[in-house]
């Protein structure tokens, strides 16, 4: 664990080791810049994030490479409509003595992949969606802390609805950022082929490890932030509230539900980490733009007009924030 002198020295470590690590997930990961930062500034940010995506678009490998890359244990859940709690969290059973004795389950692993969320029932998801945001389990009244840092990525197939268990809103709101996985450009794609269809494999370095990680999450935590940028980012959620003092008046007109407080909290950090990742000692007003839409479009939810004249989430988000057209 290296020693930096002040906050200053760390965040130009941080911002290297970023662009590093970026470098190294390239080796195995082609032509999705923007999901592989995404993803990264989360962790840096102590927060989870959810996929979007269809099947095939190497939503397992790319956290895999992750992992991999910054020397962190690994586990992937399948989540099928007969998972159960215990499958996630662990169990306790009788040992050769007769003493219960704890079998930890998949979520103790620093980087959780959980495939498809929205094919088990909300009691399985309740049991993960806990150990997110309270980082420990409870198990026959024994409280088990989860190996830090503890993140989760989980992912959902927006084409097959039927038979699957859509996450409530409220647990929506645990996920710092939705980040959106689409198809690959034709070149990118090439590069793909090319390089998954001979017998070699790249093999990555370590980069940085659990204990690098923790000091880069608390060193963003002290960031400062301007007044005016604070108040940016915390009108723009309040902008997404219809029917309220601060509402926009597209929010009134096209939204039954706007973005929490948690929505606010989430835009400062994911600004912090981003201004940090660039080389910048504080966040600005690009910053918060930088982060809003994976930080925002999974905490608004659209109404029935919306939906009947071809608004989408995304298109919402730039009309009110961005200035753009509708």
């Amino acid at each position: 664990m290296k020693e930096f002198k002040n906050d200053v020295e760390a965040i130009d470590a941080l911002s290297a080791d970023f662009k590093r690590l970026k470098a190294e997930i390239g080796k195995v990961i082609i032509g999705q810049d923007e999901v592989v930062q995404n993803v990264l500034m989360s962790i840096f940010a102590d927060g989870h994030s959810l996929l979007v995506g269809v099947p095939g678009l190497a939503k397992t490998l790319l956290i895999k490479t992750i992992s991999d890359a910054l020397h962190l244990s690994f586990k992937r859940i399948q989540f099928t409509p007969d998972l159960m709690p215990s499958d996630i969290t662990g169990s306790e059973i009788l040992d050769d003595n007769r003493n219960f004795k704890f079998l930890k389950g998949p979520v103790f692993a620093n980087i959780i992949l959980a495939d498809e969320i929205n094919r088990t029932p909300p009691k399985t998801q309740a049991a993960l969606l806990e150990a997110m945001q309270e980082k420990n389990v409870t198990i026959g009244g024994h409280l088990h802390k989860l190996d830090l840092p503890f993140f989760v990525l989980a992912t959902q197939n927006p084409i097959e609805q039927e038979g699957t268990y859509p996450l409530p809103e409220a647990q929506l709101d645990r996920f710092m950022f939705n980040i959106i996985l689409d198809y690959p450009s034709f070149e990118a794609e090439l590069n793909i082929v090319k390089s998954t269809t001979t017998d070699t494999k790249a093999t990555l370095s370590k980069i940085i490890g659990g204990e690098e990680i923790i000091a880069y999450q608390h060193l963003i935590r002290r960031i400062p932030i301007t007044d005016n940028v604070l108040n940016y980012a915390v009108s723009l959620v309040a902008k997404t509230r219809p029917n309220t003092e601060k509402a926009d008046a597209k929010a009134t007109q096209y939204l039954s539900w706007g973005a929490g407080p948690r929505a606010s909290q989430y835009l400062v950090l994911g600004a912090k980490c981003h201004a940090a990742i660039n080389g910048k000692y504080a966040p600005d007003i690009e910053d918060v733009k930088a982060v809003a839409l994976p930080v925002l479009r999974h905490r608004i939810v659209r109404n029935y007009k919306a939906e009947a004249d071809g608004i989408g989430v995304d298109d919402l988000i730039k009309g009110l924030f961005f200035n753009g057209t509708m």
